[in-house]
Formats: C-alpha cells, structure tokens, sequence
C-alpha cells in the first residue's frame, strides 16, 4: 500500500504530453475552430436585465436620505475642522494632570498663594466692574511675578514693546486726524473770521 501511494505521488509530478492524430480511416479534414468544439461552446442565452420596482419603504428611506444629506455633510465637515481641536485640548488636559501628579516641590502653596491674591482682588474690587477687570489680575500677576522673576521679566519686556507699539501707532492716528481736521486752509473751524 505504501508502495502503491509513493507511487501515485511519483506519477502526479510527472508531466505528459498528449498530441490527437486522425483515424487513419477518416478523411483529412481542415482544422476546427475553437467555437465548434463542445467542450468550448457557450449557449446563446437571451438574458435581460429586469429592476425591480422600489417598494414604499425603500422609496421613503431614499427620500430622507436626499434630506438630509446637506446636514450630514455639514456635520461632517464641522467634525473634520473640531476633531484636531479636541484632540489638542484632551492632550493639553492629560499632559497638565501629569504635570500636577508629578509637580516640583512647592509648586501647590505658590498656586495657593497667587489664587488667594486673586480673591484678595475680587474682595477689594467691590462698586466697580473695572475694578472687576483690573484687580484680581493684576493682584495674581503680582504674587505671580514674586514666585517666578525671570518669567515676569520676559513676559514684561514684550508687553511693554506691545503697549509702546499700540502707543505709538495711536499717537500717529490722533496726529493724522488732527491734520486732516482742523489745519487745513480755508477750514471753518481754523478761520480768524470765526472769531
């Protein structure tokens, strides 16, 4: 049996050739197509393509469809422009609970010290809202500006160039409408006439 197997497996990796030769008998005849082959003809079929009709309840989902596809892809489009966002805010939010799981040493009673400035302001700024605006930050930059010098100084620096920069071009627009109004010739308001 053993043999008998060894040897079918021998003989299936073999490869044979087999060429057709005519009946000695039969007339010579020319070639066949390939079509007149049976092995190879293919049935003429007359198929047709039928659709079947829409039923209500298709018909009605593809009315809602066509509804509300302008909404879909605005809330597609809004998704695409929020999700970078939200991704930013939630890696913002996991990197500051690692920052205060593992905070430096005497980071907490600084916090404590700048937010109690801060209500210290909120207390003092009562009977005014630009008191509102102006004390409690103003009271928490300074106790900020105790604990971190060297941030303060740079954070001063570039507003003051900011607030020289606005100072500047608001003088240079004052100037322009000074001229433009009241030193023209001939202005009513600058003739000796008026006096």
């Amino acid at each position: 049996l053993l043999m008998s197997t060894i040897a079918g497996v021998g003989l299936s990796l073999l490869t044979f050739r087999v060429y057709a030769a005519p009946k000695k008998d039969s007339p010579h005849k020319s070639s066949m197509k390939v079509d007149e082959l049976s092995l190879y003809s293919v049935p003429e079929g007359q198929s047709k393509y039928v659709e079947e009709p829409k039923t209500q309840l298709e018909e009605s989902i593809s009315q809602l469809r066509h509804h509300c596809e302008p909404y879909t892809s605005w809330c597609q489009e809004m998704y695409s422009q929020t999700k970078p966002k939200m991704q930013s805010l939630a890696q913002w939010g996991l990197d500051s609970y690692e920052y205060l799981q593992n905070a430096p040493p005497g980071f907490f009673p600084r916090l404590g010290v700048i937010g109690f400035a801060g209500l210290v302001g909120l207390l003092l700024a009562r009977g005014s809202k630009i008191k509102k605006l102006v004390y409690p930050p103003g009271f928490m930059g300074l106790a900020a500006s105790i604990y971190y010098p060297q941030q303060t100084i740079a954070f001063a620096q570039v507003s003051g160039e900011k607030l020289y920069d606005w100072g500047l071009r608001g003088y240079i627009v004052v100037e322009d409408l000074w001229k433009e109004n009241f030193q023209k010739p001939g202005n009513v308001k600058n003739s000796p006439g008026n006096k």
